[in-house]
């Protein structure tokens, strides 16, 4: 399980139905030094981490691109998953970016729908230091008549 931290998070229970950028963007700091850059998590391999919160519905593909940008205004593809067929994106979905070390100062997500509109969903999407692997298990407890 991940700990949320609200300044690492670009979407919150934000609503999919066109084609549209995260509401919001995080900040990462100005650098002291241009010529190193930032290193985004001190040697621990972040990850976008994009949560189903509410079923998408609908028809279409949904592809999921990480931009970063040096000004907060003209924003730039970094990584990206493939589209994603609605019907794969039922609510609990994650799906994981894996976030470079160098990355430009500001960072989001770029939701682009293919052959829609969704007619509903939400996503929540932030970074975080691990992913999140949940595994069912039988019940091991036996029942005492």
């Amino acid at each position: 399980m991940s700990i949320i931290d609200r300044f690492l998070q670009v979407s919150n229970n934000q609503a999919i139905t066109v084609t549209a950028v995260s509401t919001d963007v995080i900040d990462a700091g100005a650098t002291k030094n241009a010529a190193i850059g930032r290193d985004l998590g001190g040697g621990t391999q972040l990850f976008m981490e994009i949560c189903v919160t509410a079923t998408m519905t609908g028809a279409g593909t949904l592809a999921i691109a990480l931009q970063d940008s040096a000004d907060n205004s003209s924003f730039a593809d970094v990584l990206s998953l493939p589209p994603i067929a609605v019907a794969s994106l039922p609510v609990g979905t994650r799906l994981y970016i894996p976030l470079p070390a160098k990355m430009r100062r500001y960072i989001r997500n770029n939701y682009t729908i293919a052959s829609g509109p969704f007619t509903g969903g939400t996503l929540s999407a932030q970074v975080v230091d691990g992913m999140t692997v949940e595994r069912a298990y039988p019940d091991s407890l036996s029942k005492v008549v």
